[in-house]
């Protein structure tokens, strides 16, 4: 990940936070500028919940060279208590224990370290309840 991409996203990856429709009610992650169910354009900044469950997952063996050391893992689409859907990878539990349904909880974890210049890059990840 980029520099520039990685700062513009810290208020998402720090904090979890997503956006809520006025109009309809909506929860959004990461942010958007339009709902994607009434168009409207209003919202409000909320904190999601950082317990949910698992939707669907897949398990990485072959991974880009950032990644390659911790292979296998798990990445999951999560969906958190208050109506929000994001992905992420599954921390701290072998492979085999991770199942559609499970309850997770998010937690703040080290993502990567960028190239060279060895910026620390800091996120989100979910751990089996």
């Amino acid at each position: 990940m980029i520099s520039p991409r990685y700062a513009r996203e810290i208020p998402q990856r720090y904090r979890l936070e997503a956006s809520k429709c006025r109009s309809c009610g909506n929860v959004s992650f990461p942010p958007r500028l339009i709902c994607p169910e009434c168009k409207s354009r209003e919202f409000e900044t909320i904190k999601l919940s950082d317990e949910g469950k698992i939707l669907t997952y897949t398990i990485i063996r072959v991974a880009s060279d950032a990644f390659s050391k911790i292979t296998p893992f798990a990445i999951a689409v999560i969906a958190v208590d208050n109506g929000a859907r994001l992905m992420t990878q599954i921390a701290d539990s072998p492979i085999d224990k991770v199942k559609i349904g499970e309850k997770v909880k998010l937690v703040f974890r080290k993502i990567q370290d960028e190239g060279k210049s060895g910026l620390h890059c800091y996120g989100y990840k979910a751990v089996l309840m």
